[in-house]
Order: C-alpha cells, then sequence, then structure tokens
C-alpha cells in the first residue's frame, strides 16, 4: 500500500463505516466535539449514562436511603463489582477479586502479604524481582518494602521500546525470589508480555507474583485462573472509565486466601465489622484483602462501563484495539517517521497492549502544541509521545485527525 493510501482521510471513513463497535462512540461524552482524545489509557472519557446515574445517586439511594444504604446493598459492592470486573475482563472465577482503596494502596497490601508469606514459609527468600522501567509507583513500592522487611531488590533491565520475556525472568529468579512484580502491560512502549508463561517461570523457581494489569484490564484479554496467578492489582479510570481517582481493583487466587495475611488491617475486612470488638479477626475469603469503609461512589461510574463492555465483550474490545493501534503505526510510518520520529512501540501487534508510543527528541514541545489545539495525548520522558486508543470511544477518523496534527507539529520544528 502506497504512504497516499495509507494517509487518505477516507481510508479511516472507510474503516469506521466497517467497524461493528463504532456505534458505541456515540454514548461518551464529548464523542461529538472535533477534539482529539490520545489519552484514554490515562483517564478515560465518561459514558453520558454516568451522568444520570449519578445524579439518580445522590437524589435517591443517598439522599432517600440515606445511612439504610449501607444494608441494602453498598456493603457488598467490593465484592459484586469485584465479581463483575472477575468475570468479563480478567478470568477470575467468583470470589477472588475485590474493589477498593488505590492501586497504589492494593499494590502496598498484596505486595507486603506475599513477601510476608514467603519469609514465613523459608526465611531465606529475600528478594524481590521488579523491572528497572516499569511503572515509577511498582517500583517505589517495591524498594519501600525491601526496606521495611530488610530485603534485596533484583532489577530486570528492561527495553524502553519493549518489556520482560520469560527467558529474561528465568535469568533473574532463583531460591532467594520471594516476589515477582509484572506489568501485563509495559506503561510505557505497550509491550505485551505472556502472562501464563511468565508465571509459570516464577513459580518453577517458588516466587509468587503480583500483576499489574492497570494498562491492560478493559482493552486486553486476561485470564488470571488459567494463568495460575496468585495476585494481580489493576486501576479503574483508564479503559474501565471510572472517573479521576477511582479505585483500584485487587484479585487474590482462592488457594491463598487463608494463608496471606493483609498488613492493613480495618473494620471492613473484619469477620463481624459491627461488632466493633477488642481485636482483629480476619473475614473468610476475598473480603480479608478489605480495609477501609467501601468508596461507594468511586465505584458508580465503572459499574456503567462495565455494562457496555459486558454487552460487547473483551474479545471484540481487543479486535478493534488491534485495529487502531496498528493504523496508528502505518500513520506514524508515512507521516511522521521522515521527520526523524520512531516507533517505541512493538511492530508485532500480538506483543502490543492497547497504545502506541511514537519516540522524537521534541515531542514535549509537540505535546504541550498539541494540547493546545484541542489534540490530547500524553508524553513520557525521554521523547515518548504516548497515543492512547480506547476501542470504545475512540474512531479511525480521530487517529487520522489527531496524527495528521502531530505531524503538522512536528514538521514545525524539524
Amino acid at each position: 500500500m502506497t504512504d497516499a493510501r495509507v494517509t487518505d482521510a477516507a481510508r479511516a471513513a472507510a474503516l469506521d463505516a466497517a467497524d461493528p463497535l463504532a456505534a458505541h462512540r456515540d454514548r461518551f461524552v464529548g464523542a461529538e466535539t472535533p477534539l482529539v482524545y490520545f489519552d484514554g489509557n490515562s483517564l478515560g472519557r465518561p459514558l453520558r449514562a454516568t451522568a444520570d446515574r449519578l445524579a439518580g445517586f445522590v437524589g435517591g439511594e443517598w439522599g432517600g436511603r440515606l445511612i439504610r444504604g449501607w444494608d441494602e446493598g453498598w456493603m457488598d459492592l467490593p465484592l459484586t463489582v469485584g465479581d463483575r470486573i472477575g468475570a468479563a475482563l480478567v478470568g477470575a472465577a467468583p470470589g477472588q477479586a475485590l474493589v477498593g482503596d488505590s492501586t497504589t494502596v492494593l499494590l502496598y497490601k498484596l505486595a507486603r502479604a506475599a513477601v510476608d508469606h514467603q519469609q514465613r514459609v523459608d526465611p531465606t527468600r529475600t528478594e524481590i524481582v521488579v523491572g528497572d522501567d516499569d511503572f515509577p509507583t511498582d517500583r517505589y513500592l517495591a524498594e519501600s518494602i525491601a526496606a521495611e522487611r530488610g530485603m534485596r531488590l533484583r532489577w530486570l533491565a528492561m527495553d524502553q521500546a519493549g518489556g520482560v520475556d520469560a527467558d529474561q525472568l528465568r535469568a533473574a529468579v532463583g531460591p532467594e525470589t520471594a516476589l515477582v512484580l509484572l506489568s501485563h502491560v509495559a506503561y510505557r512502549s505497550a509491550y505485551l508480555t505472556d502472562g501464563a508463561a511468565l508465571t509459570a517461570v516464577a513459580h518453577d523457581a517458588g516466587a509468587m507474583v503480583l500483576w499489574d494489569l492497570s494498562h491492560s484490564v478493559g482493552s486486553v484479554p486476561v485470564d488470571l485462573d488459567g494463568w495460575g496467578a496468585d495476585l494481580a492489582v489493576g486501576c479503574s479510570y483508564k479503559y474501565l472509565n471510572g472517573g479521576p481517582g477511582a479505585p483500584a481493583f485487587g484479585y487474590v487466587a482462592a488457594r491463598h486466601h487463608d494463608t496471606l495475611t493483609q498488613p492493613v488491617t480495618g473494620w471492613i475486612g473484619h469477620a463481624d465489622p459491627f461488632a466493633m470488638g477488642p481485636g482483629y479477626t480476619p473475614a473468610t475469603g476475598v473480603r480479608r484483602f478489605l480495609s477501609g469503609t467501601p468508596p461507594v461512589l468511586g465505584m458508580l461510574a465503572m459499574q456503567d462501563m462495565l455494562d457496555l463492555l459486558e454487552e460487547v465483550g473483551i474479545a471484540a474490545v481487543r479486535t478493534k484495539s488491534l485495529a487502531l493501534t496498528a493504523y496508528a503505526v502505518e500513520l506514524a510510518d508515512a507521516w511522521l517517521a521522515p521527520l526523524g520520529a520512531t516507533v517505541a512501540s512493538p511492530r508485532d501487534p500480538e506483543l502490543r497492549g492497547g497504545h502506541v508510543t511514537v519516540h522524537h527528541p521534541r515531542m514535549r514541545e509537540v505535546t504541550a502544541a498539541l494540547w493546545a489545539r484541542d489534540v490530547i495525548p500524553d508524553y513520557r520522558d525521554p521523547g515518548g509521545l504516548r497515543l492512547g486508543l480506547s476501542p470504545l470511544s475512540t474512531s479511525f477518523a480521530e487517529v487520522h485527525a489527531g496524527l495528521e496534527a502531530v505531524r503538522a507539529e512536528l514538521a514545525a520544528r524539524a
């Protein structure tokens, strides 16, 4: 295909016309405007239904039922919404997923529970394995937990345009490894790891694995039970469209419920929260990993997105995601490569999650100029312009318009 055919706006229109998910775009606030949104992997657009849900909640459940709402469903929301995420998106049987706390807090709780358990069983397991270019929170938490528990970090050297593979992990783990902390989709490059293979490598070494699903849940199929995963955490404000600061979800495999002790014990995780007794007795099952009062407001918007994701299915979402990222790569090759830019994401679509990163030394300036003209990507040092393409709210025409604007701003600085 010639560059002229790749970059023809009519091709984008044809791709939208053939897209079976195209009609769902109208369900998102702002989709009717000319603004180009390339940041759905940081903060998803809200659904129109969410405005009605929020208003109805204030006037009805909150304003009308008041504290009775806790007995009428609020108390169970962390588990019921968790089970919906488990069934529709991450391959988890009921009773293993919950919603509550921020991504950072849930990562800390589950990572700390894992290393404490491992050291109780085998005090010689004194290492945590983590990628040296993983998302900063993951790295910072690993450092803090290692310092708290007198452990060591073993850093996996990560390719900024790739990620961790099985051979690399196999060379890093051993009899001293307590926990491996991995991202399913790399936040910088979108490299998609083989969850089953890497979990097996860690288990062969006697280590536990904590998966960060923040850049994959709602965009890429996940099969935690099928992988034999131990633990996982993911945020809900990216592809789950839960809104700014919406609570994260966590997964704890059922086989670990009675052996892991979470470090942040609170009243909601007690076996009888309203007993208000003198000592802590953990609840049975995954509820024991809750801590404080459930974030009911924070779970409202994500339920609308779960409705939509259950309706269309994650397989269809992935198919659209593959098509969107492939189109973005084609346009980047045709328009941006001649200006000195390079695609810093895997070329193989099967190794690529839901975003594409394009590198150029002047991308920080380009990003600022794009925001001023209502084209909204994000920027990651060094020189990475990240295109987050949310399959249910992003159109091919939007990708075409956005990359055309990137070309113009980059050309102005070439």
